[in-house]
């Protein structure tokens, strides 16, 4: 087998270079575990028309094999809830369900965790297993509990973390419950993205405690790292402290819109051209806040017959669409149902950029069983209240 300590290394002091890497302890743990041991079987790397080439540890160059497993990327390790990369020869097509997260997102997130010795931690969304070999390696295998929906990505996970040398909690569920059994917990870190915050996670983790995750709506952009910590009454405030991407809790994840979109959209109440270009939403704080504004609303792209750009917005919970078509740099909505979406996130915007378009590190949030709230601080009419039951 051969050593990748040279690599380890490298990658530490990249992540150092990039102040992404601080703490000696997780540079330790860094250096100590061997990423490409939990890539196994292999992974799906991008090739051309969206096609998938999968890469096998098996039956690579060994070298090959520890350069990918080094590069400062995401990887993909299952395709459609099922698809590994040893049970195809070519190439194929199908949607990531789960990966091994970039390096430098997995550091950042541990870093921000601000672990001490003897805490118990809870991690949502096992994945490879890498991130837990990191935590166990940092604070001993006994004061991880790591939790995956997938029964054959936490299998895949549970042996690389033994062949890595670590007997963790492993656990196969649903993440959004948490792990009640082995609660409460000093730190919670969620390596998928969610709508919001369960509050589950809120009970089971102890007052003083820090909940770190992703959050912000169900679209693949426009969500942030979400950083909250827990009182003693049972409610957890906090702030989002930057952008952040992950794949959708499973439970969560959304079949994209299909069907005749123009027979969904074909009787509008109202016509009118808009205040704001729509593809504003095409940026991440703007998609943000459209989610804050209206959680249940869903964007969807298309294109005409004759190559026109074609927008939607649609809110199937609430049956309601906003249909956006272009002419000459102005666009125009047409939106039915009980709900103008359009209205509802064109006024965020338009309040937004009066107030000098703050950056997402500028939205606070607090989270209590019944609600959760974001604001920003000075902005009265940026402030959005979700309830829960």
């Amino acid at each position: 087998m051969t050593d990748t300590t040279p690599q380890r290394r490298a990658l530490a002091d990249r992540l150092t270079q990039a102040d992404i890497l601080s703490s000696p302890r997780w540079r330790a743990a860094v250096e100590a575990v061997p990423r490409e041991l939990f890539l196994h079987p292999g992974v799906f790397l991008p090739a051309e028309g969206g096609r998938w080439r999968p890469v096998t540890a098996v039956g690579t160059d060994r070298a090959d094999w520890v350069r990918m497993a080094y590069r400062d990327e995401s990887l993909t390790t299952q395709l459609d809830g099922h698809l590994t990369a040893d049970q195809v020869g070519d190439l194929v097509t199908g949607s990531p369900t789960s990966s091994s997260t970039t390096p430098v997102t997995v550091v950042d997130m541990l870093e921000k965790l601000e672990v001490e010795e003897g805490h118990q931690v809870l991690e949502i969304g096992t994945g490879t297993g890498y991130s837990a070999a990191l935590m166990c390696f940092r604070l001993g295998e006994d004061n991880v509990t790591t939790v995956e929906v997938d029964p054959d990505v936490s299998a895949r996970a549970d042996a690389a973390l033994e062949t890595a040398g670590y007997s963790t909690w492993t656990v196969t569920g649903d993440g959004l419950l948490g792990h009640p059994r082995r609660a409460p917990y000093d730190r919670t870190i969620a390596t998928c993205a969610v709508r919001r915050i369960p509050y589950t996670w809120i009970r089971q983790t102890r007052p003083g405690g820090i909940v770190l995750a992703t959050v912000g709506g169900s679209w693949h952009y426009g969500t942030g790292l979400a950083k909250v910590t827990v009182a003693e009454d049972g409610t957890a405030t906090g702030r989002i402290t930057g952008r952040s991407s992950f794949m959708q809790a499973r439970s969560q994840a959304e079949v994209p819109i299909a069907g005749d979109l123009s027979a969904r959209t074909a009787y509008a109440d109202t016509e009118r051209e808009t205040k704001v270009s729509p593809l504003l939403l095409d940026a991440w704080m703007p998609a943000f806040l459209a989610q804050l504004a209206a959680p249940g609303a869903r964007v969807t792209r298309a294109t005409s017959l004759d190559g026109n750009r074609l927008l939607y917005l649609f809110d199937p919970d609430r049956e309601s669409f906003a249909s956006f078509t272009e002419n000459d740099g102005t666009w125009t909505v047409r939106q039915g149902g009980p709900v103008d979406l359009w209205d509802v996130i064109e006024q965020t915007l338009t309040v937004w950029q009066d107030a000098d378009s703050p950056d997402i590190t500028a939205v606070r949030l607090h989270i209590t069983q019944e609600t959760h709230t974001y604001w920003i601080d000075g902005h009265p009419a940026l402030r959005w209240q979700h309830h829960l039951i």
